[in-house]
């Protein structure tokens, strides 16, 4: 409770939301909500083309499913029989004349009639169909891998809002120190052991470290903008991260091991060996495209010149269809579909390499944060002890101010090193995170 209150007060005061109520704010549940419906702009697109995909994939179904149509139709019409080379002299018989009129109607025609049509066999459509399922898949695994770079982008936005709050925390602390200095030095002033200049230069040191307060508050306001923006949220909202960047060692791991772990749980990885997929059936579907095919039709309905008169009609047929030439044009997109399968293929081989490069810096990036972390540490611990002991000296008139301010400098460098060097590390956990398909895992710790 006492975390969620001091990160309610640090909001407050540094951002001036009072009157805006604050969202307390944890790397999980950041990531919660920029993966929600209404969340990240990334992710709702993605979710797109998951309805984009199946829709495409409806259409290459019905190409071998049964069509129906019905229709009803009325005709009046009139003929000139003698355009069509019926022109046919009267015969003249005695009381009886017979002929055949040039001129004929009008004649009403009704017909109401019901179309049915289907594929019985074309295996270019079930291959169609096949790749087209394969990129549903594909995108599915797209939308997936799009929420691990969002979880990705958000935990660095993250990150580097602690470590804006981590280095205000410094630059906070650098300013009490420089306040201390400043009386200490006032102090020796008018005990008679030190000197007007000793004042000054601890009041150029305080200026300094108010300067860098001042940068640190800015450097928040950014972070929390650049945050509020990947989650979706109102860029005028507030915000108060309550986790805080500590040093959490990783377990070793080989590069064999994480390649192992990422080829299972990478989202792109997968997706692209789905599109490689889908590209060689594509390509199947295009050489089968010489293959003959069998349909067949039918139609029922009726039909005559009064509606008190129809009689029923049907036609039913059974077509096949060899392909012999066509200009060319298969052979154009075989040609074609087999550059893109071997597209793919590259593309493939590409971002299999691309990860196994991103574990390797990631890894490597982790030894040498921990190394770093050490040092800091350590030298940190140095920096406080050498600024206590130059106080003492300073104190007691051993040594002038110089000393003091040449500590309390590297006191300073210190604090800045050990912020460094822990979101240094904790930026190649995310790494490493991201490259071993492991983001969601490491944002749910």
């Amino acid at each position: 409770m006492r975390k969620y209150l001091w990160s309610f007060v640090l909001a407050t005061a540094v951002w001036g939301q009072q009157a805006e109520p604050v969202l307390p704010l944890s790397l999980k549940r950041a990531v919660e909500i920029a993966l929600a419906p209404d969340g990240n702009t990334r992710v709702q697109l993605a979710a797109e083309s998951i309805g984009i995909a199946q829709s495409r994939s409806g259409q290459a179904r019905a190409a071998f499913l049964p069509n129906l149509d019905g229709t009803a139709s009325y005709q009046s019409f009139t003929r000139n029989l003698a355009a069509f080379g019926l022109s046919i002299p009267a015969i003249h018989l005695p009381g009886f004349t017979f002929g055949i009129p040039t001129f004929v109607g009008p004649v009403s025609v009704y017909d109401m009639r019901l179309n049915a049509s289907v594929s019985v066999f074309d295996f270019s459509s079930i291959r169609r169909y096949q790749a087209a399922r394969t990129l549903v898949a594909a995108a599915k695994a797209d939308t997936q891998g799009t929420k691990d770079q969002v979880a990705d982008q958000v935990a660095r936005a993250y990150m580097t809002g602690l470590r804006a709050e981590s280095v205000l925390e410094a630059a906070q602390a650098n300013l009490r120190l420089s306040e201390e200095l400043v009386r200490l030095a006032a102090h020796q002033k008018t005990a008679g052991t030190g000197t007007g200049i000793e004042v000054t230069r601890a009041q150029v040191q305080l200026a300094n470290d108010r300067q860098s307060l001042e940068i640190a508050q800015n450097d928040i306001d950014r972070a929390r903008l650049n945050l509020l923006r990947l989650l979706g949220l109102k860029l005028d909202g507030a915000v108060a991260l309550t986790d805080k960047m500590t040093y959490s060692p990783v377990d070793a791991i080989s590069p064999e091991q994480a390649w192992k772990t990422a080829r299972e749980n990478r989202s792109d990885l997968r997706a692209q060996e789905i599109r490689e997929s889908g590209a060689r059936l594509s390509y199947s579907a295009t050489r089968a495209e010489r293959l003959p095919s069998l349909g067949a039709a039918a139609d029922y309905g009726d039909i005559g010149s009064r509606t008190d008169q129809l009689l029923p009609t049907r036609t039913i047929a059974v077509s096949l269809r060899v392909p012999i030439y066509d200009g060319g044009r298969r052979e154009a997109r075989r040609a074609e579909s087999a550059a893109e399968l071997r597209q793919e293929q590259i593309r493939t081989r590409d971002i299999r390499q691309q990860a196994e490069l991103e574990i390797r810096q990631a890894l490597d990036a982790i030894r040498s944060a921990q190394a770093q972390v050490n040092a800091a540490e350590e030298g940190l611990h140095l920096a406080e002890q050498e600024l206590a002991q130059a106080r003492r000296r300073y104190e007691a008139g051993v040594t002038t101010s110089v000393e003091v301010t040449d500590a309390q400098a590297r006191l300073e460098r210190a604090r800045e090193n050990r912020v460094a060097a822990l979101f240094n590390h904790n930026m190649a956990r995310v790494d490493l995170s991201s490259a071993t398909g492991a983001i969601q895992e490491f944002v749910n710790k």
